[in-house]
């Protein structure tokens, strides 16, 4: 009788640039030096970010549109495909009912993996695998099941949801000693904020003493949060369509060009943690309405 016992366990052939198989420990080095390149690119886009105000806002603008992705992710997209909006892996598109066209170039971003301990015996760290994803306009969509429409929040929905989930007293003042927009006071813990602004100067201002505030009260307080506190308050208000025209960033070469790639992607982070701490409180408070009417037309 033949014996096939031989065929019975299936690990997938890792070919080589001219299609030959590669062995266990090659596969293992080609994805250690991809991992390497993909760091490398990373690092490169941090200091470009921090070398101009236009790329950094590019940065910020990619930011923005991928709000629940890492800093570190958010520099891999701009670096590989900054004008994506939505990207997705191979299989998630193909679960929508797309597929990827014939011929794209994957976006890679990295995705934590498993925990492992230092060699160095400095503890735990967690290690990082290599995700490829695809921009949607890399997909075709012909057949793919339609998201649920994005809401068009009116502008007092987008104030209240800023006031009414924040974690610090936010009352109205006639006037304000510097003239700023809005003042963040650490001994009340409580912010001020000018009447009769415009929406867009209202949202952003409080935006930014929001901001301030967080990053003076956390776990590690930055002692000059004024630049980061700016940023969080751009993706902000570029998160839900606040006017941003007032914005200006020719400055961030002075504030971050001086660091080395890993500070200043500590910093991106920092903002980027900034921004969705805010946004996840604002979430939470827009969510309500919309989940009310949901319910009230399911039970109809």
């Amino acid at each position: 009788m033949n014996n096939y016992d031989d065929l019975l366990t299936n690990v997938p052939a890792a070919e080589g640039q001219n299609g030959q198989q590669l062995s266990k420990e090659e596969y293992a080095a080609k994805k250690q030096a991809e991992r390497e390149a993909v760091y490398t690119m990373s690092d490169n886009a941090a200091l470009e970010v921090a070398g101009s105000g236009d790329k950094f806002k590019q940065y910020l603008d990619v930011q923005s549109t991928f709000d629940r992705y890492s800093a570190v992710n958010a520099l891999l997209i701009m670096a590989q495909r900054p004008d994506a909006t939505r990207v997705a892996d191979f299989d998630h598109w193909k679960s929508k009912g797309a597929s990827v066209k014939g011929g794209q170039t994957g976006i890679f971003i990295l995705e934590p993996g498993k925990e492992y301990e230092r060699k160095d015996g400095q503890g735990m760290a967690i290690g990082y695998n290599l995700k490829k994803v695809f921009d949607i306009s890399q997909v075709d969509t012909r057949r793919m099941t339609q998201p649920k429409p994005t809401p068009n929040y009116t502008d007092r929905q987008l104030l209240t949801a800023l006031i009414n989930k924040a974690p610090v007293k936010i009352t109205g003042v006639d006037s304000l000693p510097d003239g700023g927009g809005a003042k963040y006071d650490p001994e009340m813990d409580s912010i001020a904020v000018l009447k009769g602004m415009e929406f867009s100067d209202t949202f952003r201002s409080l935006a930014h003493e929001l901001a301030y505030a967080d990053l003076t009260t956390g776990p590690d307080p930055q002692a000059d949060p004024q630049f980061s506190a700016y940023c969080a308050s751009y993706i902000l208000c570029q998160k839900y369509g606040v006017d941003t025209g007032k914005f200006n960033f020719d400055s961030a070469p002075s504030v971050l060009n001086e660091m080395d790639a890993q500070t200043i992607k500590s910093e991106l982070q920092e903002i980027r943690d900034t921004a969705a701490n805010i946004g996840e409180r604002m979430s939470r408070q827009l969510d309500t309405p919309q989940r009310t009417a949901r319910d009230q037309g399911e039970a109809r």
